[in-house]
């Protein structure tokens, strides 16, 4: 979500496919060369808004108090944000580098174990957060703010999505009447089904 700014400002787009690249990508029928770009810029976008994040927080201790930015609460939400960002970022370098290589577009199970025990790890640090908020009297707006934005996140990539950026995607969610899953969260529970039916 808040990575779509840093899309904005090196050209990305947002950070999820559209309806079309989902129908393309689905028929098997598409540009390698075309969905190849998408899913580059999708992967150098989410690491640029972890560098760009990272970079800002370096600067910020440089120029205010480090005592209060420097607390566990706020340290434990900002690397929480980076690491869900960064999942994001290798996500969707694992599509771009099948595409490329010209293989199909879903990931292996293998692959996707990884990203279900990435899920389950960012479950138990968001709880952990929320124990740093009822519990850690040093916490301020700034940690409510980035957990926020690591909450939505995750949210938006293991559950549903909730980043519509462009005209298009607007007048798509209006289509669907309301919010449909992610693309990983698909293939997440595609991999559930599997290993259920190999029972």
């Amino acid at each position: 979500m808040i990575k779509e700014v840093v899309f904005l400002w090196f050209g990305q787009g947002n950070g999820t496919l559209s309806r079309m690249d989902r129908e393309v990508v689905e028929s098997g029928c598409f540009m390698k060369g075309s969905l190849e770009r998408k899913l580059l810029k999708l992967t150098t976008g989410e690491f640029a808004a972890t560098a760009v994040f990272a970079l800002l927080w370096v600067y910020y201790l440089s120029i205010n108090d480090k005592g209060s930015m420097t607390a566990l609460s706020n340290v434990f939400a900002f690397i929480l944000l980076e690491l869900i960002l960064l999942q994001g970022s290798f996500y969707w370098y694992l599509k771009w580098k099948k595409v490329k290589k010209g293989r199909p577009y879903t990931l292996p199970n293998r692959q996707l174990t990884v990203f279900l025990w990435f899920k389950r790890l960012n479950i138990v640090l968001l709880l952990v957060g929320i124990l740093l908020l009822i519990f850690d009297q040093a916490f301020s707006f700034f940690f409510l703010l980035v957990y926020g934005f690591a909450l939505i996140e995750h949210i938006n990539y293991y559950h549903i999505r909730l980043s519509y950026m462009n005209t298009e995607e607007v007048k798509e969610f209006i289509r669907q009447k309301g919010f449909r899953r992610s693309v990983l969260a698909k293939e997440l529970e595609s991999i559930r089904k599997r290993r259920y039916n190999h029972k």
